[in-house]
Formats: structure tokens, sequence, C-alpha cells
């Protein structure tokens, strides 16, 4: 295994234990966009992630709930990790302030700079960023909705609508 190159990073802010320094690290990013390192304290590993609102972005990592509800459809090492170890034994590094445009863009440097072990996708951005599904796949989602609208799966209590879930085409009058 390769050895770890450790290099010196002048960075904005710096928490050591992200457990006892939540509000303040809440409050000091509130209305910021920049780019953040979550650290691991047993292990070393980190993550590197962005937000145009990091305050806003961080408060997820706080929350226990919505962290098991996403990885019960998707894969997060950094989730997961908080999961398994607790905030307190994370360290969280605000690495730097910068306009929102530019976020991804640094997050990109410093992933390349510091090859973070958290970090799953190995390029900023949100997850389906630049992909575009096939026909087959837009087929299989528009036949799943179909099947959801027409179960009255998302109407349960209420009584469908006379008419519901044909065409509008056919209710127009010209």
């Amino acid at each position: 295994m390769p050895e770890k190159v450790h290099l010196c990073i002048s960075v904005t802010k710096y928490y050591p234990n992200s457990n006892t320094s939540k509000t303040q690290i809440l409050s000091d990013n509130k209305n910021k966009a920049g780019i953040y390192m979550w650290t691991n304290s047993k292990n070393g590993k980190c993550y590197i992630g962005s937000a145009v609102d990091l305050s806003n972005r961080l408060k997820f990592y706080y929350s226990k709930l919505s962290m098991e509800n996403y990885l019960k459809n998707s894969k997060s090492s950094i989730y997961n990790a908080i999961l398994k170890y607790d905030h307190s034994n994370f360290s969280l590094t605000i690495l730097e302030y910068c306009e929102p445009e530019k976020c991804l863009e640094r997050e990109r440097y410093y992933q390349q700079t510091l090859n973070p072990e958290y970090n799953i996708a190995k390029e900023p951005g949100a997850p389906m960023s630049g992909r575009k599904h096939s026909d087959e796949t837009k087929q299989i989602m528009s036949d799943t909705a179909k099947k959801i609208y027409n179960s009255g799966h998302f109407n349960k209590g209420q009584q469908r609508l006379e008419g519901a879930g044909k065409s509008l085409s056919s209710n127009r009058s010209y």
C-alpha cells in the first residue's frame, strides 16, 4: 500500500471534535459557500465535499435518520463512517470559502490534491450530472410511475375522482 503524503494546506476553519462543535459549526458557516473535509481521527481517512450553503449541507450530517434513510437506497462511505464511529471521532475542516459557482472546481482541486478515501465519486458534482437515461431506463421509469399512479398509492384514504387516470386530451373541448 502506498504511503500517504502529508501536504501543508492553509485552512479557513478547523473543528477538532465535530460533536462538541456542532452549534459553532452550523453558526459559523451559515449562508456561506465553500469546501469542507471530514477526517476520521481513528483511521485518518477523510471525505471532501462542497456546498453552496454549508450550514444547510452540514446539518444533514448531523441527522442520523437522514443518513440512515439515504443509505437504504444509495451508498455513502462518509455516512457509514460517521454512523459507525460517531461525530466525536471526526474533525471538520473548512478548507476554504468561495463563490457558489466555484464550489465544484475547488472541490475537484482538493480531491485531486488530497485523494480522500471516503469519496466514492472521483469527480465532484451531482450523481446524475452530465448523464442521460437510456430509452430502456426511461420506459421502465415511466411504467413504474404509471403503476404507482394507477394503484392509488398516493391517494390513500382519499376516494379516487371519477375519471382519474384518464387522458386529459379526452376531456378537452375545443
